[in-house]
């Protein structure tokens, strides 16, 4: 069974809920994550994107790399959700210009409303690319919750100034 997942030092003491970090650990963590954050020098778009998705790739790296939420590390993760952003968008192109029915004619010369039979396999494949999407976005911090996710909190000051200070109103 998996716990929760872990949270960066710097949000635990925001939240002021490092009590039960010794200092000495609380410096072996940060250390810790100062390794596991990469190196943002160098990060180039793979090969295999387009000319339009590597300007996509270098706007939204920039953005990133100013959260400092992105490194070379991530690289293959923002290509692979500009990839599955790009089948999206052709797809939903695609698709409206599908209609869910057919309008035929029966034996007896009626007119009749079928159902396109593509109609649903395209939802199908439109939905797995834009849980795709979604999910590659959560993953690098391009939604609202991620982001919110990220946001260190201010320390609260509950403490009392002095020992007097809590009896004055």
């Amino acid at each position: 069974m998996m716990g929760r997942n872990p949270q960066p030092l710097t949000v635990i003491q925001g939240k002021g809920k490092s009590h039960h970090i010794t200092k000495d650990e609380a410096k072996k963590r940060l250390e810790h994550e100062q390794k596991m954050r990469g190196s943002t020098e160098n990060i180039v778009a793979p090969s295999y994107l387009t000319k339009a998705q590597k300007d996509e790739f270098y706007a939204i790296a920039d953005k990133l790399i100013a959260l400092e939420i992105f490194s070379n590390l991530d690289v293959d993760n923002l290509a692979r959700y500009l990839d599955s952003k790009t089948q999206y968008i052709q797809l939903i192109k695609g698709l409206k210009k599908v209609k869910p029915t057919n309008t035929e004619i029966d034996e007896k010369g009626n007119t009749i409303i079928v159902a396109n039979e593509d109609y649903p396999k395209l939802q199908r494949t439109k939905n797995a690319l834009f849980n795709e999407c979604r999910a590659a976005a959560s993953d690098l911090g391009l939604s609202i919750t991620s982001r919110l996710k990220l946001v260190i909190p201010e320390p609260k000051d509950e403490a009392p100034k002095n020992k007097f200070s809590k009896f004055a109103k």
